[in-house]
């Protein structure tokens, strides 16, 4: 793979890295070098317990002790101010160490013009350990002595705070725990020199409450690399991230409306009058339709909470999406355009996600056919098997379009007709821009809402979503969205449609149609946002990793492992293919 991590990389390491480093190498590698992070209740606990120490409050600026060694009885720093010594005691100190080439904001330092000492806020208790701290506490703490003495302050010993227990523990600073920081230094920066992160620790307890769990998928990683240990319960895998997620996309559909916020929520207002409130915290994303505005103050609260603002026309074409910065690793997305331009690799990918689709869209004829759909079972399973084979685009191109036609000649044996008033949709076939008919438009609208979650989702674990294997680049189209989503067509969208048509939730009367075009009133598209996101947070036994999450966690994990195929940490993008 092209590219060089170390061309990203500051020259100087934080001492909060060798922390890291030392807990677990691949979380410090996904920190520092992938920019990659993550809350979870652990990181909100302990900004909550470091608040009193990170606003910057006085000053080292003394005469530093001249260059004699003064003997323990001298003086010690007690943290409390002493008439006969000069005590100074600073916060949110930040200082660097080029020839150490460390970097450390401190919370707290403290002196007597003689010795120095940082003092560092950990949210827990105190462990009930020999020496009173944990490896890397002790590592984050000895940097930091190191950063004090090469700026000229005397220092030979820390200390950790717990907040928790509310006891302090000092850390002896000797010529071991020097020797063992500068070689933990040495190889975080050689493991951050690579482009490929260290392999996940071995059913480590700790990932059970890593924030970064999620993104690194420490057991899927190493049973999709062939790691025979990969197990490490009776039933497989561990499910060490949440099956759903908290956060819900927030949708706009009546015209005029404007978005603003106050207090820590969304507030959308009609004609002067607040119609809705949500929390900005349970909020996953923002989906504007039409005429909606969307304040500047808006913009910008989720620009710095990562919120994705989607704009899409009336008709509910997805149009693009305003976000903050987004992920900083480039070279993963030179990664990306590398795999792009290597056709063994997209024919793969590309052979894999038809086939998948395929057999999706077969399983659910299965499930669903009304009638005698056999022969057409059949058919889809021999295009599936066709489609891992076939070795040209064009002819994977021709036996998808075979496979969609007759899926869709059986689609409406797939509508109710048992229900105590008669089907009142027809479906012959499939046909857009414009869908002349309900379905058509139910089912466009579905993969318009589809499109934008992929489109979401690969932007936020760093992937550029218009650069694609299967669908060629075009102005405007989210390529790599759309082929990512090929499987999930017949699980969300499709079943999502079915569903609606299915409960009687929607009825001929809620579309409307000008000219040869169809398509859902306001009402009617709000009840279908309501299906489509009941459908995306219903939990599905993963085909691969036994375990149950919510389909739009699948898609977050599929995403991440198309991440993990790029980098060449494991050898190809998994199937998604329900049973």
């Amino acid at each position: 793979m092209a590219g060089d991590a170390t061309n990203l990389l500051p020259d100087l390491v934080p001492a909060r890295m060798l922390n890291e480093f030392v807990y677990c190498p691949r979380l410090a590698w996904l920190e520092w070098v992938a920019g990659e992070w993550a809350d979870n209740a652990d990181t909100v606990e302990g900004r909550h317990a470091h608040r009193a120490v990170d606003k910057e409050r006085g000053s080292l600026d003394i005469p530093v002790a001249d260059g004699s060694e003064p003997n323990d009885e001298e003086s010690t720093v007690t943290g409390a101010d002493s008439d006969d010594e000069i005590f100074v005691r600073a916060q949110s100190v930040l200082m660097s160490a080029p020839d150490e080439r460390l970097i450390a904001r401190m919370d707290v330092v403290e002196g007597d013009g003689a010795w120095w000492c940082p003092i560092d806020t950990k949210k827990g208790d105190m462990p009930d350990i020999p020496g009173g701290a944990w490896e890397p506490e002790r590592v984050q703490i000895c940097a930091q002595v190191l950063i004090l003495r090469a700026n000229g302050y005397r220092s030979r010993s820390g200390l950790i705070y717990y907040a928790g227990s509310k006891r302090r523990v000092e850390i002896i600073v000797d010529e071991a725990l020097e020797s063992a920081t500068r070689r933990h230094l040495a190889e975080l920066q050689a493991i951050a020199e690579r482009n490929v992160p260290p392999p996940p620790l071995e059913s480590s307890r700790k990932c059970n409450r890593c924030s970064l769990v999620g993104i690194c998928l420490p057991d899927e990683t190493r049973s999709l690399a062939g790691a025979e240990d990969a197990t490490c319960e009776s039933s497989g895998i561990r499910r060490l991230i949440p099956g759903r997620d908290d956060a819900q996309p927030l949708y706009l559909n009546t015209q005029g409306m404007t978005l603003g916020k106050r207090a820590g929520e969304f507030e959308a207002r009609d004609k002067g009058h607040t119609v809705e409130r949500v929390r900005i915290v349970e909020t996953s994303q923002i989906c504007i339709f039409g005429n909606v505005q969307i304040t500047t103050q808006t913009l910008q609260e989720c620009f710095s909470r990562d919120i994705p603002v989607l704009f899409f026309t009336y008709g509910g074409w997805f149009k693009g999406m305003t976000t903050g910065l987004g992920s900083r690793n480039v070279y993963l997305r030179r990664a990306q355009y590398d795999c792009a331009a290597e056709e063994g690799f997209c024919r793969r990918i590309s052979n894999r996600l038809v086939a998948d689709k395929i057999r999706n869209s077969r399983t659910l004829l299965r499930r669903n056919h009304r009638g005698d759909g056999t022969s057409v079972v059949a058919r889809m399973k021999r295009h599936a098997a066709r489609a891992e084979q076939v070795q040209a685009r064009e002819s994977l191109l021709g036996l998808e379009g075979t496979a969609a036609r007759e899926y869709f000649a059986e689609f409406a044996n797939m509508f109710r007709v048992d229900r105590d008033t008669p089907a009142e949709f027809s479906f012959d076939s499939r046909n857009r821009r414009p869908p002349r008919d309900p379905v058509n438009a139910m089912l466009s609208f579905a993969y318009s809402l589809l499109a934008k979650d992929w489109t979401v989702t690969l932007a936020a674990v760093g992937l550029d979503p218009y650069l694609g294997f299967y669908h060629q680049p075009r102005f405007g189209r989210p390529a790599l969205a759309l082929d990512m989503m090929e499987p999930f067509r017949p699980l969300i969208a499709e079943s999502t449609v079915l569903w609606v048509v299915n409960n009687g939730v929607l009825t001929t009367k809620d579309f409307v149609t000008h000219g040869i075009g169809c398509a859902m009133k306001p009402g009617a598209r709000k009840k279908f946002i309501l299906a489509y996101e009941q459908r995306m947070d219903s939990l599905i036994t993963h085909p691969v990793f036994d375990y149950r999450i919510s389909y739009r966690r699948v898609l977050e994990v599929q995403a991440r492992l198309l991440v993990r195929a790029l980098t060449r940490e494991i050898s190809d993008l998994p199937s998604f293919v329900t049973r």
